[in-house]
């Protein structure tokens, strides 16, 4: 890790940005309020933290969540010192806001992706760590910075979501040492734990209900699958964020192999979130330009939902 030209960087910027990836989840929006409590600590910065998409209720506990902004409100034509992309695969995963990390004079890319390209100017990839939060703490240990309580809860969230509560192909021994030295740093495991995973809306749980009892099974039942559309969402009254959890819910189930959520974005697009046991869903991905991990990947298909889910089957199929 190039230690040295990170921390001559941060400390020389005079105007600093952090992405997370679309749709945030808990590891990007953990480790980008990590993040950003250890510029304000540390290095006296004050950062800007940017996403696309709307954040998850259940993350709205998050130390200085309630700082990040929208790109709609702000000047994307803006050029900042220092951009740094935390959790994010590949650029367009940046979205609308990408404009703001291109401009930038130095681009920082902090991440645990196998797939990830080193697309910054200075690179933290670790695909072997859990989570990108991971990856953030063994730089600050590398700098001998010492977290807070706020960015332990921030850097904690990041690996207990991304673990799936440590029960993931990702959780090592080391990710375990990890998560205890950030309780003893004052992350309160109980209280994350809560949040993150028994704070549920009810149109949430009602549309994973739903879903789950309309699931397709493929292959003696080794592939299972959703399709959730508009009408569904609006049926339960139910927020993009609230389709998380459906694809390891039947990932679950003893006989699948593969599991994968189609969720209709309008008539033309759909993304989709996939899961395996042992097989290789980040090569599926790629084919439809996503990525991710072996046994996590997702990718959006610009195609009908209907069409997204027959092309789906039949790479997933190559893969089984």
């Amino acid at each position: 890790m190039d230690l040295k030209s990170f921390k001559e960087t941060i400390e020389k910027a005079s105007s600093i940005v952090i992405f997370s990836h679309v749709n945030p989840d808990g590891d990007t929006l953990g480790s980008m309020c990590a993040l950003y409590q250890v510029l304000k600590n540390s290095f006296k910065k004050e950062a800007l933290m940017v996403t696309v998409g709307k954040i998850p209720d259940i993350y709205h506990f998050l130390p200085f969540i309630q700082n990040v902004k929208k790109p709609e409100e702000l000047d994307l034509k803006q050029v900042f010192d220092v951009a740094i992309a935390v959790d994010i695969a590949a650029k367009d995963r940046m979205a609308s806001a990408l404009p703001l990390f291109e401009n930038a004079k130095v681009k920082i890319n902090i991440d645990h992706h196998k797939t990830n390209n080193n697309y910054g100017d200075i690179n933290f990839v670790q695909a072997d760590a859990s989570c990108a939060g991971e990856v953030l703490l063994d730089i600050l240990e590398e700098l001998s910075l010492i977290p807070d309580k706020d960015t332990a809860i921030s850097l904690y969230t990041a690996i207990l979501t991304d673990t799936g509560c440590f029960r993931f192909e990702n959780t090592k021994s080391d990710t375990l040492k990890k998560a205890a030295k950030l309780i003893e740093y004052g992350a309160d495991a109980s209280y994350v734990a809560r949040c993150c995973y028994e704070s549920k809306p009810k149109p949430m749980v009602l549309l994973q209900a739903n879903s789950i009892i309309n699931a397709k099974f493929l292959e003696d039942n080794k592939i299972a699958y959703v399709c959730i559309k508009n009408s569904d969402m609006e049926k339960f009254g139910a927020q993009n964020d609230h389709t998380e959890g459906i694809v390891e819910a039947l990932r679950q189930i003893n006989t699948t192999e593969i599991s994968f959520v189609l969720k209709e974005v309008d008539e033309n697009t759909t993304k989709v979130s996939l899961r395996s046991k042992t097989a290789d869903v980040s090569k599926v991905a790629s084919v439809f330009g996503g990525g991710g991990h072996t046994f996590a990947a997702g990718c959006t298909i610009r195609k009908p939902i209907n069409i997204a889910c027959e092309k789906l089957i039949d790479e997933v199929k190559k893969v089984l």
